[in-house]
């Protein structure tokens, strides 16, 4: 047999072996998960009481870090959009966008953002108006709602914009054949990046995503659940519970399967439900001026006090607001930004970095904004004008502010078509977060996975079951959940780092690209793995391999 074929053999071996199932970002991080689960609910107060430790003492000692890290993530997305190195093309020098900007933008938007900001939207404001530090600042009218929008404002889709642009660059740019965070660091970890560092990386991430997906259901499915009782006239009960997460994961799951045709079109029918939600709201409430006056009023308060509002420590700890909500803020978002920018980079192919950052900024942003001006706002009328005394409520409800939103909602007029789409929309924006962070997770359980692949259906299928099944079964122990939500947060510290490697790679491999004016990898129209394709060409291989040698040595 000639060295040429032997090398080619040896080519096709190699390629083939590479798309193999990686049990370090499978097995391994889910056997870690278990574990920790099952130490929660044996011993839960003592893995509660080490947890809040490390929990406070990453908040209270090296909480400046959050604050430096989040600032300069931000500013640093605005140097890449303005400088040269946003010129470059996500794919081929002249390649146009592979999805229009209002298809990109809703992908964007429903994948960054789980039905928490429904919950947040409409309540947020009431934290604060008990806070001394917001009072402190001025009267609760003026800065009560003005927080909100710059704890979900420019840093958090800053996160999201700029470690897009950096996976987009790694997949349509440079061609990855490994679809990891650790690959993007590779510019700087170099050979490290197949190493134990590499790994540590990987996992770090799967732990972080998993963690981080089971945790946001506890947030925002209770009002879901009382949207649906209220409606309904039932208890709300533990099964209501898994019924909603069980219908969210079969809408999520129809969807990926179809594959990104169904993302897409999920995507927009999640912005219609959405918007029809604050429309509705904005123009029957009859507070239409009122609402725009006060939200153009607190962007002005945000973005003239945005400096203060980043950089604020409370050094004397007099108030514990930065700890408490600001660095806890970061530490959420650091945890999101595992899969959504993934996600959103594989999307981009066709836009340029700055279209990529810019538009992120422009589409999710601003959509957030409004979100928050608009039910936020109408709330705050309510207790400004004394119709309704949400803050009273939440208080003789024992801090339920689930039951205040509904009462919220009840003032509204015909409520129960505002109940309808609300719950419409929650579903809508769970399913196209998770259908998002599956595909990401997909790609993710590969060895080796080329920019044109998809992970197949049975990948996609085992996450997208992996994903509901942690919540369901946290369901049945509050402080293992409590304590899932503080696993997530503690891991946003190392996570921090590797972003920051992840963007320093990023700005080393894209000057290189630029100076030396090298030429993006090629790709072709996209296919799902078959992996039973994949094991017979492999079993074939080793039949053929076997052979060889027995004719080699028939030779000796």
């Amino acid at each position: 047999m000639s060295n040429e074929n032997t090398s080619k053999k040896k080519e096709e071996t190699k390629v083939v072996k590479g798309r193999r199932i990686d049990p370090s970002t499978t097995i391994i991080p889910l056997i870690i998960l278990i574990i920790l689960c099952a130490i929660f609910v044996i011993n839960p107060d003592g893995s509660t009481s080490v947890l809040s430790a490390i929990r406070s003492f990453l908040g209270t000692e090296l909480g400046l870090y959050y604050l430096i890290v989040a600032l300069g993530i931000f500013l640093v997305s605005l140097y890449i959009a303005f400088s040269d190195l946003g010129k470059v093309r996500l794919g081929g020098k002249d390649e146009k966008p592979k999805y229009g900007f209002f298809s990109w933008g809703a992908m964007v938007f429903c994948c960054g953002l789980a039905a928490d900001i429904l919950f947040y939207s409409f309540c947020e404001w009431v934290y604060y108006a008990e806070e001394p530090r917001v009072a402190e600042m001025g009267p609760i009218k003026d800065w009560a709602n003005t927080m909100p929008l710059f704890h979900w404002g420019p840093i958090v889709w800053s996160f999201y914009a700029v470690l897009a642009a950096c996976f987009g660059f790694m997949i349509h740019v440079r061609g990855s054949r490994k679809q990891k965070y650790s690959e993007a660091c590779r510019p700087i970890l170099g050979k490290h990046t197949d190493g134990v560092a590499g790994k540590a990386i990987d996992i770090l991430a799967v732990i972080a995503l998993i963690a981080g997906t089971a945790t946001t259901f506890s947030v925002a499915t209770p009002l879901l659940g009382n949207a649906l009782t209220t409606l309904f006239g039932i208890e709300y009960t533990k099964w209501v519970t898994i019924a909603i997460l069980l219908v969210t994961c079969a809408t999520y799951t129809t969807s990926v399967m179809i594959g990104m045709k169904g993302v897409n079109n999920l995507s927009k029918i999640c912005m219609f439900l959405f918007g029809t939600l604050l429309l509705y709201v904005l123009l029957s409430s009859g507070k239409a001026v009122y609402i725009f006056e006060s939200g153009f009023s607190e962007l002005g308060l945000m973005v003239q006090n945005f400096p203060v509002l980043s950089t604020y420590t409370d050094s004397l700890r007099e108030n514990g607001f930065p700890q408490n909500w600001t660095m806890y803020y970061w530490a959420y978002w650091l945890v999101w930004c595992v899969a959504a920018p993934f996600f959103m980079g594989n999307i981009s192919r066709g836009r340029t970095v700055k279209q990529v950052i810019l538009g992120t900024y422009v589409f999710g942003l601003f959509s957030t904004l409004i979100s928050f001006i608009v039910l936020g706002n109408y709330g705050l009328n309510l207790q400004l004008t004394g119709k309704f005394d949400a803050i009273g409520a939440y208080e003789a409800n024992g801090y339920d502010l689930y039951a205040v939103i509904i009462d919220i909602i009840k003032t509204i007029p015909c409520y129960q078509f505002v109940l309808v789409v609300l719950i419409l929309s929650m579903i809508a924006f769970y399913a196209t977060s998770f259908d998002s962070i599956t595909l990401v997770a997909s790609s993710y359980s590969y060895k080796n996975m080329k920019g044109n692949e998809m992970a197949s259906k049975k990948m996609k299928l085992f996450w997208a079951m992996l994903l509901i099944l942690l919540p369901i079964a946290l369901i049945f122990s509050e402080s293992s959940m409590n304590n899932i939500q503080s696993v997530s947060i503690i891991a946003a510290f190392p996570v921090g780092i590797v972003i920051i490697l992840i963007i320093a790679s990023f700005i080393k491999d894209a000057r290189k690209y630029i100076d030396n004016n090298e030429e993006p990898a090629e790709f072709f129209d996209e296919v799902e793995i078959d992996e039973d394709v994949i094991e017979n060409e492999e079993r074939e291989l080793k039949v053929k391999k076997t052979e060889e040698s027995a004719d080699k040595e028939a030779e000796k």
